[in-house]
């Protein structure tokens, strides 16, 4: 195939070949086009319509698998949680807590989606800036296993809380470590004027303070820098002062039983490197090895976001003034990532003459009545014809979980392919549904 594609193809971008050689769950052949896991993308597409999310649960499952075993080469005693906020599709969700992970969660709702999903309550995590009095009691009701505090103004009212409700709440305190994780200022999370966390030289002394209160029970710190995190360098910084803060705790003879070390762990969306899990596992190891205390990793986007595409339908192509449009059936309402965050994701034919025909620069584009509803510039494309499918890559990631139903478009379908066989797990939502709630 990679010699059958034209060398404009590389120029600036990778090329077809190169994303699929990249992502051996893809693969493409001359009667049925691309597939995802073997199943032909354009079977689903006449079965399902588009636009759809398509999920292959044997990624997903490997990439966990890989993770826990990277971690266990490491000695590490590590849980996985897998963070909601990437994506809350239940079916993933049950394959995850099948597997044995936890879940991290940041409203009541998500709460809810890992309870129904089968985990268990002391193996989730609350974490989030703004959680409000009732997804606190509702958590701390049920069960929940740890409370990611992220200010002495939550902490009182956790404290409250929990006081009225006649228990004890388990809380870790959010260290802000003042570490640039060096990626989207929208997904930072880690500086000192972000919004999230503890300052670090306020911990101690708030610490101390929960350990002394009846209704807390400092279980320990909890530290998060950001997403989409390619380089190993900022989580070393940020763990090392974390991993200060538990010696001074432990030496104040405070208890320590875990910690929490966030997530954010990025993927390449092209062909660019990023880091393995045995890498970050030796990180975390070199910074935290020596306490020999429980870890808690918050990964959601590394586990989920290449076991995920968006398949969509081209509904024309136009030429303007000065560039070629490729509008597509779905939009910044379904994948809102690259309106949001300017993020890059691989584009590829599905019918074969396609990937190995001629390209030309396009812009990719969806039918929602903004400007912004672009997903890629000047891209390197072939011709188009009405109808012709195309699979955006890499979208399991907080793709689905952040769509909307703007320009009332009613929100796509999903199907996840489990040993061959693909099944619907999400119908898609009905114009009725959409309008079901208003009230005349």
């Amino acid at each position: 195939m990679d010699a059958a594609l034209p060398s404009q193809a590389r120029a600036s971008e990778p090329s077809f070949a190169e994303l699929l050689a990249a992502r051996p769950w893809l693969s493409a052949a001359p009667d049925v086009g691309l597939m995802l896991d073997g199943v032909p993308l354009a079977s689903l597409a006449r079965e399902h319509g588009t636009p759809l999310w398509v999920y292959a649960d044997s990624v997903l499952t490997a990439r966990y698998r890989a993770l826990a075993t990277a971690l266990g080469a490491a000695k590490l005693p590590a849980r996985i949680h897998f963070a909601l906020k990437a994506n809350d599709t239940l079916a993933l969700l049950r394959r995850l807590a099948a597997l044995g992970a936890g879940a991290d969660v940041v409203s009541v709702g998500e709460y809810e989606a890992a309870r129904r999903s089968g985990f268990a309550p002391e193996a989730i995590v609350f974490s989030g800036v703004g959680k409000t009095d009732a997804e606190i009691a509702t958590a701390l009701a049920g069960g929940i296993g740890q409370i990611n505090v992220e200010s002495a103004e939550e902490l009182a009212r956790v404290a409250a809380i929990a006081a009225r409700l006649g228990l004890r709440a388990p809380v870790a305190l959010r260290v802000n470590p003042d570490v640039d994780a060096g990626t989207h200022a929208k997904i930072t999370t880690g500086k000192a004027d972000n919004k999230f966390g503890i300052p670090f030289d306020r911990i101690v002394p708030l610490y101390e303070q929960a350990a002394g209160t009846p209704s807390l029970r400092p279980v320990g710190l909890a530290v998060h820098i950001g997403s989409q995190i390619l380089t190993l360098e900022p989580y070393r910084r940020a763990y090392g002062r974390v991993a200060d803060l538990v010696r001074t705790l432990l030496a104040h003879g405070l208890p320590v039983e875990r910690i929490d070390v966030g997530g954010g762990l990025g993927i390449p969306y092209g062909t660019e490197p990023a880091p393995l899990p045995a890498a970050f596992a030796a990180a975390l190891q070199q910074a935290f090895g020596a306490f020999r205390l429980p870890l808690i990793l918050e990964p959601g986007r590394w586990l989920v976001g290449p076991a995920g595409l968006l398949l969509s339908r081209v509904v024309l192509q136009k030429q303007g003034a000065a560039r070629r449009f490729v509008v597509l059936d779905a939009g910044m309402n379904d994948l809102l990532r690259p309106a949001l965050y300017e993020a890059w994701h691989g584009i590829v034919p599905v019918a074969a003459g396609r990937l190995h025909a001629p390209v030309a620069p396009a812009d990719v584009v969806g039918p929602v009545c903004e400007t912004g509803d672009t997903f890629a510039r000047q891209r390197p494309l072939p011709d188009f014809a009405l109808g012709d499918l195309v699979a955006i890559l890499d979208a399991g990631a907080y793709g689905s979980v952040m769509s909307s139903t703007y320009n009332l478009r009613p929100r796509a379908a999903a199907v996840l392919i489990e040993g061959g066989t693909a099944r619907l797990v999400r119908r898609r939502q009905t114009i009725d549904e959409l309008l079901a709630h208003d009230v005349d």
